[in-house]
């Protein structure tokens, strides 16, 4: 499994628990040290079958090899709609079952929210996040994914006070 912008490594740490093998990248080496750290100190590392190897870089590398699953969790919704696109079918190329990813819905909340944020000093404290519409991110994923046999799966609205995200599965035709 690939867990790419794996931040604090929860998300690894969790599936590295079940089993599964898990190369997990973020492009902070402080976040990654972070993680690893955690890990290593956590009893469970020690009674797991499963492994996780942490890597600082970009989680679009072709280096880091190819997959079953692939999670994005958080990790994409700085990105515009023509980079996340591209950025998926990146991962694609390189994930044989299912790839799962948050991204920012857009809505009259969300880009109020922003526009305030921005208002107050240091306007760079605004979130960093490119809110998109689901249909048109559908339209562009199935043009671009559908054509190498990926389908879409669940979807599901996240939301916990401020944050909201919009998480999406997609998954290979024969997977």
């Amino acid at each position: 499994l690939l867990d790419a912008g794996c931040g604090t490594g929860a998300l690894a740490a969790e599936v590295a628990s079940r089993g599964a093998h898990v190369v997990a990248i973020d492009l902070s080496p402080t976040l990654v040290q972070l993680a690893r750290d955690r890990w290593e100190d956590d009893p469970m590392s020690q009674r797991v079958t499963g492994s996780i190897e942490f890597l600082s870089g970009d989680m679009l590398d072709a280096a880091l090899g190819h997959f079953d699953h692939m999670v994005a969790m958080d990790s994409l919704i700085h990105y515009d709609l023509p980079d996340l696109v591209r950025a998926l079918d990146t991962l694609s190329s390189r994930c044989e079952q299912t790839m799962a990813f948050t991204f920012a819905p857009h809505s009259a909340l969300l880009s109020a929210m922003h526009r305030v944020g921005r208002w107050f000093p240091r306007s760079d404290r605004s979130p960093s996040l490119a809110p998109m519409r689901q249909d048109e991110l559908h339209r562009q994923l199935s043009n671009t994914l559908g054509t190498q046999g990926w389908k879409e799966g669940e979807s599901q609205r996240v939301a916990s006070g401020f944050y909201t995200s919009q998480a999406w599965q997609w998954r290979r035709a024969c997977a």
